[in-house]
């Protein structure tokens, strides 16, 4: 039996590890999983004797180069030349300035491929190359089975890699040893089909959430990738299709509990527990009617010209249905396809019965479609991306993915996304300093989807290079909380201020009586006096009031209580009126001749004015007194000042006769 390492079976032994579905599958395909090998071009530059063109096989982690090509100089260890463990010093096998890069030659062997290109790659290697340990044709280098060391690292590798053949692999070493210059060159232009101006692409996924750090990074991936697929799609860059890998059971173990729990339409269709205990959660049926649904939804929105929308569709699905909130189920999923305006009775239609004794058209030809054709090989990996009906090889990542795609267009008809970076800035609108944003315009129609207050005309739909987004906005300094498809609600200071907190509220004769609070726990609460639900109604506990908010003052006999006074309610408050030419004064509670008011308000007025006039009078006495007394003070000084001398002087001399003299 092959090494676990070299199985193209990864995927049932990884995601789901059941032996029962490896049977089935090899009953669906007829043979053991007939794979191809994805490989790229390795050709020798030097030693001259080695000079020729070579087969390596794509591993299937890291990111290759797709559309490109990269040159180096072969390395090969003098010590750990399996590289399962780490190099002495992170820069080892990094390349001076201005010299090629390095790629390390290892052997096979002792520890994961993926293990081996880790420490390559933090010891600085550029590329690495896997020289197998057996005679053998190449096999692709995949993931290892889940743990948690490496799934530590695996998501971080972004160099290349290969496996090549043992005695090719022999010979570079040899090379190497004997102190020769070894150049190569990798190339992965050819990896890829380019025949026309549209690339035809094809992911093969699954629903499930639950099956660990594969389906995390499959999701992750569709959210990152939907705002690329849906540009590409609808500017017919590219023909999407995406597939669900399904099994049927035996018919041996078709009465088993595990087939009635994994299977619909009485076997033919199975997907192993999510979490893998039938005893527990959700069953590998409700996985398969959720793939179907998923196809069925892509099907409905092609009809209606708009295929794009599967991307929103199983990304809010993930979002707004996990397993482990209870939420994976058919309400959950009506939901998440009226608010992207899906026909759900078209769906439902397209699904048929999942109890029927017979096949399903739509899961039958999925089962056809995985087992490969001509030079495409059975699909074994998931999830699996196959790029113009050759499988992808590499990390499943956004600008990897990208990479490939754009490898499988006609030279010179690559659309504007798949320009460099400075060209896509140039033709699509901008970065914020990170990676480049491309605005999809999806909240154009019908918001995306996502929660919408027309009476503000705030929403949560928000368009990035991913794709729309829903997320509840800040609105004039307002913060907004909720899921974002369906409900924001405006928290905080200031929330009353947006269309009243979705509060109650009423106003008669201009004064405003309201439920909400910017205050507290932020719930709407009818105000003292009233009750309700706060959102929809507060009446007040007198129900005979007008709007049932008047305040009886008039019945409770505390004002307007004269023999002149008429008493009406009003909206919160009372009015008091008198008969006749009579003013009410609310103060004393009584009415007054409005002709005795005047006159009294006159006498006011004349005693207010007299009092004014006679304090005028008497500052300007006073000033008057003083300035008299100090002119007066003056003149006295000047005339006493002729004959005697006052304090502070001295005896005047007299020079007039010296001066005469003199």
């Amino acid at each position: 039996m092959a090494p676990i390492e070299s199985m193209p079976y990864t995927l049932f032994r990884c995601a789901y590890g059941l032996g029962f579905v490896l049977v089935a599958w090899g009953l669906v395909s007829g043979i053991w999983g007939r794979f191809v090998v994805e490989k790229n071009s390795l050709m020798v530059i030097s030693p001259s004797e080695l000079k020729g063109k070579h087969d390596s096989a794509i591993g299937n982690f890291g990111i290759p180069q797709y559309g490109g090509s990269m040159a180096g100089a072969v390395v090969y260890p003098k010590e750990n030349a399996a590289a399962c463990d780490e190099f002495s010093r992170p820069d080892l096998f990094r390349s001076k300035v201005g010299a090629l890069p390095n790629f390390l030659l290892i052997d096979r062997g002792d520890c994961l491929f993926t293990k081996k290109v880790w420490n390559a790659q933090n010891a600085g290697a550029s590329a690495v190359l896997v020289v197998d340990d057996k005679d053998e044709p190449l096999i692709t280098m995949d993931l290892p089975l889940e743990d948690d060391e490496s799934a530590k690292y695996i998501q971080n590798i972004t160099i290349p890699s290969a496996l090549i053949d043992k005695r090719f692999g022999e010979q570079l070493k040899k090379a190497v040893r004997s102190g020769e210059m070894v150049n190569v060159n990798l190339d992965w232009r050819e990896a890829v089909p380019h025949p026309d101006e549209r690339v035809e692409y094809e992911l093969w996924t699954n629903s499930n959430d639950e099956c660990g750090a594969k389906c995390d990074m499959l999701m992750n991936f569709l959210k990152e990738f939907r705002g690329v697929a849906q540009l590409l799609e609808k500017g017919g860059y590219s023909q999407f299709t995406p597939h669900y890998i399904t099994w049927y059971c035996p018919q041996a173990f078709i009465i088993s509990k595990q087939c009635k729990s994994q299977c619909i339409n009485k076997g033919r269709y199975c997907a192993p527990d999510p979490e893998q205990d039938f005893s527990i959660g959700y069953d590998g049926k409700d996985v398969v009617i959720e793939n179907l649904r998923q196809l069925c939804v892509f099907r409905v929105a092609n009809e209606s010209k708009r295929p794009w929308v599967w991307w929103d569709y199983v990304t809010d699905f993930h979002i707004r249905c996990p397993m482990n909130e209870k939420k994976y189920n058919k309400e959950c999923a009506d939901t998440v396809m009226e608010s992207l305006g899906l026909d759900i009775k078209k769906v439902e239609q397209c699904m048929g019965d999942p109890n029927a004794d017979s096949d399903n058209p739509l899961l039958k030809m999925e089962q056809d479609a995985q087992v490969g054709t001509g030079s495409r090989g059975d699909v074994t990996i998931l999830p699996t991306l196959i790029v113009n009906n050759r499988q992808y090889r590499g990390k499943l990542e956004k600008k990897a993915v990208l990479k490939a795609i754009c490898a499988g267009f006609e030279e010179t008809t690559e659309p504007p996304a798949c320009l460099s970076d400075g060209e896509m800035k140039k033709n699509f609108t901008v970065a914020n300093g990170h990676d480049t944003d491309i605005e999809t315009n999806e909240c154009l129609d019908d918001n995306g989807g996502c929660w919408h207050d027309k009476a503000s005309n705030i929403t949560a739909c928000k368009d990035t290079f991913r794709g729309r987004v829903c997320e509840c906005p800040v609105f004039n300094g307002v913060q907004f909380k909720g899921d974002g498809y369906s409900n924001c609600e405006a928290i905080g200071p200031g929330r009353c201020r947006i269309n009243n907190g979705g509060c109650w509220q009423e106003t008669h004769d201009g004064k405003t009586v309201s439920a909400c609070q910017e205050s507290g726990d932020g719930k709407c609460q009818c105000p003292l006096g009233f009750e309700g639900d706060g959102v929809k109604v507060c009446e007040s506990k007198n129900a005979r009031l007008l709007f049932h908010a008047n305040i009886n003052e008039c019945e409770k006999k505390t004002a307007c209580q004269c023999p002149e006074c008429s008493c009406k309610d009003t909206w919160g408050s009372y009015e008091c009126t008198c008969s006749g030419d009579l003013l009410y004064i609310k103060e004393q509670d009584t009415c007054i001749s409005k002709k005795a008011s005047e006159a009294k308000a006159t006498w006011a007025a004349a005693w207010v004015l007299l009092m004014v006039l006679a304090i005028a009078a008497f500052g300007a006495y006073v000033i008057y007194k003083y300035r008299l007394r100090s002119y007066m003070d003056s003149e006295i000084r000047a005339i006493m000042a002729q004959y005697m001398p006052l304090d502070g002087q001295g005896e005047l001399p007299n020079h007039s006769l010296e001066e005469i003299h003199a």
